[in-house]
């Protein structure tokens, strides 16, 4: 299954990983390959994935390309704001545009992030 991983991730935390990959690829090890998007915190993360632009992502999940009209009448919504939502998923990583369409890449996306008590 070809799944997109969303993490909430400091610098120092994709630095990390990126440093053990290296390691990892001079000690002739085999590398761990994860498709990752990640966010610095869960406002960054909401503002890009609010609830509108996700279902977006999942009627694209695993459907191939697909006109953004008919992404608009999957959502059963507006296609002008469909657009400006899928400019924004495009801009940012989450999906691609094609010239056969806008499709998200993956079968499925797995959000990996803790949720912990204000201080």
């Amino acid at each position: 299954m070809n799944t997109l991983t969303v993490r909430l991730s400091t610098m120092a935390d994709v630095k990390a990983r990126f440093v053990e990959a290296g390691e990892r690829a001079l000690a002739g090890k085999a590398a761990e390959v994860t498709s990752t998007l990640n966010f610095a915190s869960y406002e960054d993360m909401h503002k890009v994935l609010a609830p509108s632009r996700l279902a977006i992502v999942k009627t694209l999940a695993g459907q191939g390309p697909l006109s953004i009209r008919e992404v608009a009448r999957r959502v059963k919504r507006d296609v002008q704001a469909v657009h400006r939502d899928v400019t924004l998923l495009v801009n940012t990583g989450v999906i691609d545009r094609t010239q056969r369409g806008v499709e998200f890449p993956y079968d499925t996306i797995h959000f990996e992030f803790d949720v912990s008590a204000a201080a």
